[in-house]
């Protein structure tokens, strides 16, 4: 999976004024797709920018994480990938934007029609509660840096693996009910 780069994201968002920043709108797409039928593009638009809608210039990249994000997901090699800074960030930044990611993700899945995610059943349910402690991740100042380091990516590994897990658990979920049969007389 490809997705745009996280600088480039951020900095689009902050020109059209969102009130996410880029993880957390990249989780919030996650989540939303996870829970709900027929999520488009312009649907997540309206749900990450106060006009509901990006500039020309922003449209293309925003584009393109949507879609790849949409494929990654529909793909069965699981090649999901979470938008966060790179490696050249501080970890103190990086594990902000994780737990923003997972603050982002818990909203689109309640934006999503999955209201009480944490009640799910089960491993979702689970994740979702795993999720919601990850919200108030930090970094752990008696650590070193390795140890933070490892700490964070496997954090990372988890979260990228529970969307997969999410998103194929709430399939049934995201398909519209069949309508009933009107009865004859």
């Amino acid at each position: 999976m490809h997705l745009p780069d996280y600088i480039r994201i951020k900095e689009l968002l902050a020109r059209a004024r969102s009130l996410a920043d880029a993880a957390e709108a990249h989780g919030t797409l996650a989540g939303c797709l996870c829970g709900a039928a027929g999520y488009g593009f312009e649907d997540w638009l309206r749900e990450i920018l106060p006009e509901g809608r990006a500039e020309a210039g922003a449209v293309g990249s925003l584009r393109e994480l949507y879609t790849g994000t949409v494929q990654a997901l529909l793909e069965p090699d699981m090649e999901f990938e979470l938008l966060l800074p790179g490696d050249e960030e501080s970890i103190d930044a990086r594990t902000a934007a994780l737990a923003e990611w997972c603050q982002g993700f818990l909203y689109g899945l309640g934006a999503g029609g999955i209201p009480d995610a944490a009640g799910l059943p089960g491993e979702a349910g689970e994740i979702v509660r795993d999720f919601a402690e990850i919200t108030r991740a930090g970094v752990d100042a008696g650590e070193d840096l390795e140890s933070n380091e490892s700490a964070y990516a496997e954090l990372v590994e988890f979260v990228r693996v529970g969307v997969q897990l999410l998103f194929e658990e709430l399939a049934a979920a995201r398909r519209p009910a069949a309508p009933s049969a009107a009865p004859l007389h």
